[in-house]
């Protein structure tokens, strides 16, 4: 079993910065795609940034050239580095790892394992 637990967020400002973490625990692989997804009530998760085994990353069109995926695979702990923050950013965001391939996107949210949750607000 895989537990993933999100820390990081909160809320700021339109143009501050946010480091998220997830931290794995559990049986983990360094070969596993993990990303970070973001939903906010009453609309479908999406995904935002997912890094690959490799290192390999792929940005959302709305967050690219402001948010960076990073991974220690050391520690067992996905990073997601948020800058210029804009209030369209507002959302839960959930961390996630090992695709399942059920959807050929990888940002797409089929995932096997989720963590709870870190809520992120940015006021204008």
């Amino acid at each position: 079993q895989v537990h993933l637990v999100e820390s990081g967020g909160g809320s700021v400002q339109s143009g501050d910065s946010l480091r998220l973490s997830c931290a794995a625990s559990g049986y983990t692989s360094s070969s596993w795609y993990m990303g970070w997804f973001r939903q906010d009530p009453g609309k479908e998760r999406e995904g935002v940034a997912v890094i690959a085994g490799a290192g390999g990353t792929r940005y959302a069109d709305s967050v690219k050239g402001r948010f960076t995926i990073s991974r220690d695979d050391a520690k067992n702990t996905l990073y997601l580095q948020m800058n210029s923050l804009k209030p369209d950013d507002t959302a839960m965001y959930y961390c996630a790892a090992v695709k399942t391939w059920s959807q050929p996107d990888v940002l797409a949210p089929d995932y096997k394992y989720w963590g709870q949750g870190t809520q992120v607000t940015v006021s204008s």
